[in-house]
Formats: structure tokens, sequence, C-alpha cells
């Protein structure tokens, strides 16, 4: 669909409140070649967002030293719709983009840190705020075959009915990838949206629908790897895989005059997730294996409405916002054992209801036409009641509140360069589940200490941003953030997984430069530091209990390096080209070594991509288009993990079982090893698009 060149594009340039805030523009994101519709996102500087496993599981992300697994501290929402699930049956936090279309975004908001009060849960390392169009100008049709048995069919078509717009959207596509066990991708995808009015002044309702069924290559240890047990792309266990299907209704209301300004955000969401998964091999079930089954099915309703005064502050101009938020999560959750997919046994099984309601005010003066402040507030309330069906002494009920307050200072501009000042409370969620557990699943004799259900993160950031050469815009940020602790209930396991405080500094250097019509540069760099703040005792008396045992101990150290968080993230692109005519780009995704284990015995290794694309836009509004990604047939990881697994060919299989001759930590912990799901070998595709 996108057809404009590169000054069509861009970040945007409207006030914003911090200097890591940008808003890219819809032609922007569609002007780079990305291989997954959640890559989109990477629009965002300083974002990763990469897969592991399948192409219908969420993707994993990462931002300013936060491996954030699948969306726990990057809120995302899309039209006001969260997208960050929360006790979840994968993760909390389990943000599921697969269903986006990227050919219907408008807008992205892109914002970093607990600054800003109309953002609460899940929103501590960044939000993304993601805007649809309302309306084509013409019908659009495209076809992308590609490697691996790619193929994408995508229409979008708009129709004028009554006083406002009809748009329609459908997509089918296929994948297999690179791997031995063929992924054997099949989605289905569908919007229906209606419109009156502008943004500002007018309403929409939409409609989405989708389905999606694969197989996934999961992550395999190295070792399984280097001795030619599998292949490079090979699978330890071809049944893993999954299935979802999501259907949501919004709607958006917005009135603005030019004294107030008013939003009404009001969504359902209805969804199921079934995932299949061995990540340990033979570490618990010497026979069967250790695949399980994770099931998330869910209905989700709120709202978000906000209301907008400007007056005086005396004879200086102020703008006040009031706002509230109300969710609701019926959720139904189960995990067990399975082989090929058939059941064995049941680990545990939920029915979570979880409610939430916030309000916030901020308040903006204008002291002079240099200087502005923005001080808010936000207050959230959470409930939870879990009824754990097979285990009744981890139900319960949960109740727990946060206030949080936030400072912006802007100054300038001065020689077009605006100096900025953040700071602010935040806070994520727990899983429900683990906050009322008292025991672990199925072992009543093994007692566990509850999570906290709401954990309290602080920030604050210094910044510039800078319009001074024509055509470029530039923007550098300093930042802190930390975490009371990071908790997560392991939805792998069915229990909690604790982790002490942790603090992270580090910058980022963005940079955007159009020169003429028909050029664009792109060049961002994020480095930062991660450090847990607390010894781990738990960590040194799982390490002592590894004594003599090597291959089991090396990497259980404890230590204050943070596993999965990476020192620096850069971006370099180019694009070329008018809204007719030849066009072209080249971009490298750089995401350098992060430490796997707190003591930091492994490491992942960096990995650099470059993508491409050249084609020809004529002037009827058809499009060619060729994609190339891993241009260099890069044999590094996608993502790399390190924990013990156990394999058959292990010795310390053997010495585990039948029978145990070793010690039990050591069989419980198996072999520590790298554990990587490899960047996928070079890839084309070919897009024919037309519009009607």
């Amino acid at each position: 669909m996108p057809t404009a060149g590169p000054n069509d594009a861009g970040r945007a340039a409207r006030p914003t409140g911090a200097a890591s805030e940008q808003n890219v523009s819809g032609a922007d994101i569609n002007a780079r070649p990305f291989t997954r519709p959640a890559e989109a996102l990477e629009a965002a500087p300083g974002l990763i967002v990469t897969q592991h496993s399948g192409e219908g599981k969420a993707n994993q992300y990462f931002l300013r030293g936060f491996n954030l697994d699948h969306g726990t501290d990057l809120a995302i929402t899309m039209d006001g719709m969260p997208m960050n699930m929360r006790t979840h049956g994968h993760g909390q936090g389990y943000a599921d983009l697969n269903f986006l279309i990227p050919e219907l975004v408008d807008t992205m908001n892109v914002r970093k840190g607990p600054y800003f009060a109309d953002q609460g849960d899940f929103a501590s390392a960044g939000a993304l705020s993601i805007d649809l169009i309302d309306f084509v100008s013409k019908p659009m049709a495209s076809v992308t075959v590609g490697s691996f048995g790619y193929k994408r069919f995508l229409g979008t078509g708009s129709a004028k009915v009554g006083n406002g717009n009809l748009l329609f959207a459908g997509e089918v596509g296929t994948y297999n990838g690179p791997w031995t066990n063929p992924d054997d991708m099949r989605k289905f995808n569908g919007v229906l949206r209606y419109s009156e009015g502008t943004r500002d002044n007018g309403f929409s309702v939409t409609g989405m629908g989708y389905s999606n069924n694969w197989n996934s290559t999961d992550q395999v240890p190295l070792r399984a790897i280097t001795s030619g047990l599998i292949g490079r792309y090979g699978a330890l266990d071809p049944t893993d895989g999954g299935n979802a299907w999501r259907f949501s209704v919004s709607g958006r209301w917005a009135r603005t005059t030019a004294d107030s300004a008013s939003r009404v955000d009001v969504y359902a969401v209805r969804s199921n997730l079934n995932l299949y998964n061995n990540f340990e091999y033979f570490l618990s079930d010497p026979v069967n294996g250790d695949q399980f089954h994770q099931n998330d099915l869910r209905t989700v309703a709120g709202f978000s409405a906000s209301h907008t005064i400007k007056s005086s502050f005396g004879t200086l101009p102020m703008e006040t916002t009031f706002g509230v938020q109300g969710r609701a999560d019926d959720i139904q959750v189960s995990l067990g054992n399975t082989v090929q997919r058939q059941f064995l046994s049941n680990t545990r099984t939920d029915f979570v209801k979880e409610n939430s309601v916030a309000v916030y005010a901020q308040n903006t003066v204008h002291w002079s036409n240099w200087f502005r402040s923005t001080v808010g507030w936000r207050g959230d309330l959470y409930s939870a009641r879990v009824n754990s069906i097979f285990d009744p002494a981890n139900s319960g009920n949960a109740t727990a509140a946060v206030g949080s307050p936030k400072l912006s200072l802007v100054f300038g501009p001065f020689a077009k360069t605006e100096f900025f000042l953040n700071a602010g409370y935040g806070f994520h969620s727990n899983d429900a589940r683990g906050v009322t557990i008292t025991q672990a699943p199925n072992d009543p004799s093994t007692l566990l200490a509850a999570s906290p259900f709401l954990v309290r993160t602080k920030g604050a950031e210094i910044g510039a941003r800078t319009r001074l050469i024509n055509g470029l815009d530039s923007s550098i940020a300093l930042f802190v953030l930390t975490a009371d602790s990071e908790n997560l209930f392991a939805g792998d396991a069915g229990d909690t997984s604790p982790s002490g405080p942790t603090r992270r500094i580090g910058f980022e250097w963005t940079n955007d430069y159009r020169p003429v019509s028909w050029m664009a540069f792109e060049a961002d760099l994020a480095v930062s530091s991660a450090r847990f703040t607390r010894f781990d005792a738990d960590q040194a008396a799982t390490y002592a209990s590894l004594a003599g045992y090597p291959q089991a101990q090396i990497g259980n150290a404890p230590g204050y390096r943070v596993p999965g968080a990476a020192g620096a993230v850069a971006t370099i692109g180019v694009e070329l080209g008018e809204k007719t005519g030849w066009f072209g780009g080249v971009r490298y995704r750089y995401f350098g070594p992060r430490p796997l284990t707190e003591d930091g015995a492994f490491w992942s290794p960096a990995t650099g991509l470059l993508s491409a694309k050249f084609g020809y836009r004529f002037d009827n509004g058809w499009r060619v288009q060729l994609d190339g990604f891993n241009l260099l047939n890069s044999k590094s990881d996608q993502i790399t993990y390190a924990y013990g697994s156990l394999l058959k060919t292990d010795s310390l299989f053997a010495a585990c079982f039948p029978v145990q001759t070793v010690p039990a930590a050591v069989c419980q912990n198996g072999v520590m090893d790298r554990v990587l799901h490899p960047v996928e070998p070079l890839a084309v595709r070919l897009t024919v698009a037309g519009t009607f």
C-alpha cells in the first residue's frame, strides 16, 4: 500500500513531552522491509522485535536494557485497545501482534519511561500507541511470494456509507520457514471499520477477526547442533506448535473545540491460545519428554476516557487533563504435560477474574514561550479472584493500589532546540496466580512465597531534541530506571520465578535526516547497562548444591548481571525514491551481545542483519517490489538463552536415569548450555500491488 516517498514519511515534528518521544507515520513504518508483522514496531528507536517459536506466537521484545519477554513492561495499544494480556497462560503482558496489518497503520506514538499519566501497567520501559487509518483513497490488492514457502494475499478498500466511510481489509498468509520441520503457518485476518468525521472530531467502530495455526521449531541447545544430533534448523520435538484466534470490537469517539478536547475508547476482546512447547527436552520425564501445553481463553472488556480543558493560570496558558480507565479480564488458563500434543497430566487449571480501574490528572502550564511544565498523578486499583481447580490452597483473592506522580519540564526552543527533564513513578502488575500461590502445583509439601500484585518502578530522563540543521531531526536522551523486583509467574512451570531489584542506566541517540525529497537517512543508537542491586542468596545456595558437577554448576553462580539485557542496539537505514518511479532502501540492524546468566558465564553473540528493498512505483498506482532479508547470510542467533536441560545423548542423562547416581539437584538442573533459535538464512520476497 505505501506509495509515498521518503519525505512523506518520517517521525512527525509535533510537540513532545520527552526527548525520547517519537511520532512515526504509517508511511515510514511501511517503508521498512520486515519479515513478520510485529517487526513494524522496530520503527521505535532502540526496540528489537524477534521470535523464538513459530509464526503464531507473540514476538519477543527488547528495549532499554529489558528482555521484555512477550510484552512485560512495554505497553502496546491499538486504537485504544490494549494488546498486553495480564495473567496470561504463557507470560505476563503477552502481546500478540500477529494479526496486525501494517498497511493499515496511520501513526504510532512512541513513549519511553514512566513519565506519562495516561500510561499505567506494562509501560515502565515504554508505550507504543498505534492508530489505524479510517479509509483508503482507492481499493488495493497485493500478492507477495518468497523463500521458504512464504505467501501473502492482502486486499483493502473503502466505500462511502451514509455520512462516513466503511473500511475493509482481508489477509491470508502461509509460511514454512527454513526449518527441517516446516512451520506450515496458515493465517487468516480481517478488519471492518466504520468511521465518521476526523480523529479529533468524529467516531469509529472497528471489528477484527484473526486465526492462525502453526508448527514451531523452538530454541535448541547448542550441543545438539555441534554434536550433529540435529542440523542448524532442526527440531528436538517436531510436534511443538500451536493455534490462536482473536475477535474484537472497539469504538472511538472524539470531540475537540477551541477550549477543550474529549476522547472515549471502548473495547471487547475474545481470544484463545493453545501452545505446545518443549524447552527442557528430557529433564523431567525421561520417557515421554518435557512437552507441555498452555491454554489461555479469555474475554477482555474495558474503556478509557479523557477530557482536556484549556484555561489560564493568571495570564499564563494552561491545559488540564482528567482521565479514567477501566478493564475487566475473565480468564480460563491451564497448564499440563503432553506428548506429541496428547494429554498426559494436568499441572494446574485456574479461573481468574481480574479487574482494574485508574484515574489520572495532569496539568501543563506554559510559563513563557520557552518553558512549560507538566505535573501529573495517576492512581491504580487492582483486584483479582483466583479459583485454582486442582490446587484449592492456591485459590484466593487479592487487591492492591498504587499512586504514581509524574513530572516533565521542557525548555525551549532555543535555536530550534528543546531540552527535556522527565521523572516519574510507574508499576507493573504480576500474574494473579503468583499473587495467591502458597504451594507448588501438585506438590503440597513445597511451600512457595507469593509475589506482590503491583511492583513499583521509578524512572528519570534528561535529553534534548534539535532541528537546527535543515532536514535533520536529532535527539539524545540519558535515562535511569529502577524496579523493586522482577518477580514473574513462570507460565511454563505454573509457579513463581523470583528475582531481585534492578537498575538500568543508558542513553539513546536518534537521527532522522531528509536533505531532499528523494532521500532519507536514519541512524539510531541505544546503549544501556542493567544490574541487580542486591545479592541473590537463593542463587548462591543453588550454586553450592551443584558443586562437583561443572556441567550443571557453570552459569549458576550468583551475580549482578540481568540475563538478556542488551548492552547496545543500533540501526542505520537509507531510503531513496519519490512517490513514483524507481525506489530502494537498505537497513542494518545490530543487536548487541547479552549476558545470559547472572554471573556472565554464558553470553549471547551479537546479531547483525542487513535487509534491502528495490522496486518501481507506476503512475497508475501499481507497485513491484523485491525485498531481501539477511543479505549477508548471518549464522548468528535470532534469540538466545542459557539454562539447564537434558538430552538422551548427555552423559548426565545416564547418571540420572534410570538409576540416579548423582545428587538430585544436579539432575533437576541438567546440563547448562547456550540455547538458541537461529537467524533465518538469506531470503527474498516479491510483491506486486495495485490500486483500482
